[in-house]
């Protein structure tokens, strides 16, 4: 069976880089979406000995990750049914993980810091969140104007909960990215 890899507007490799990703590490892809656009490539960059974590609120799209991983005998990817929008709505244990992707989620969200608490409360020290969102529509596609993603709010974010910006740019015509550090 062939799957759609959904890397047509965000490479998911570029935010690898970005992420600094590694064999080993324990990761997590909130909204991980029906095609795994983040959850099978980095699976296979963390390895047998890492972990990475597809987290939906919708259980159908965590189903066709876990009926995929177990047909292509990826034992490291892990499905979490939860609303990461949520304190404590996340059963990873807390200071666990080592990177947190957030690929076009947060303009879903009511207020697009509660994602960011919950990705922090997961992680360890010197850990990432990789947010990415639109920052214009591509003709149907991405939310309209008003549900675009702030992202100067979430810069102020990062500087209130203890997080630099390790980088701020394009990774597409349409999106942009934001890598935020965690060092305590």
């Amino acid at each position: 069976m062939s799957y759609h890899t959904g890397n047509n507007l965000v490479d998911p490799y570029l935010l690898f880089e970005k992420a600094r990703l590694r064999s080993g590490m324990q990761v997590a892809d909130f909204g991980a979406g029906r095609t795994g656009h983040i959850v099978f490539p980095a699976g296979a960059i963390v390895g047998e000995t890492g972990i990475v974590y597809a987290v939906d609120v919708l259980k159908d799209v965590l189903e066709s990750i876990k009926k995929r991983a177990n047909m292509e005998g990826r034992e490291n990817i892990h499905t979490v049914w939860a609303d990461f929008e949520k304190s404590g709505g996340v059963s990873i244990p807390a200071g666990s993980l080592d990177a947190v992707f957030m690929v076009n989620v947060l303009f879903h969200a009511a207020d697009c810091c509660d994602p960011l608490h919950e990705a922090a409360r997961l992680l360890r020290n010197k850990s990432r969140i990789v947010a990415v969102d639109w920052m214009k529509r591509l003709s149907n596609l991405g939310p309209t104007e008003d549900k675009m993603v702030n992202f100067s709010r979430i810069i102020a974010w990062a500087r209130d909960n203890g997080f630099g910006v390790q980088e701020d740019a394009a990774v597409s015509p349409y999106h942009r990215c934001l890598v935020l550090y965690k060092n305590d």
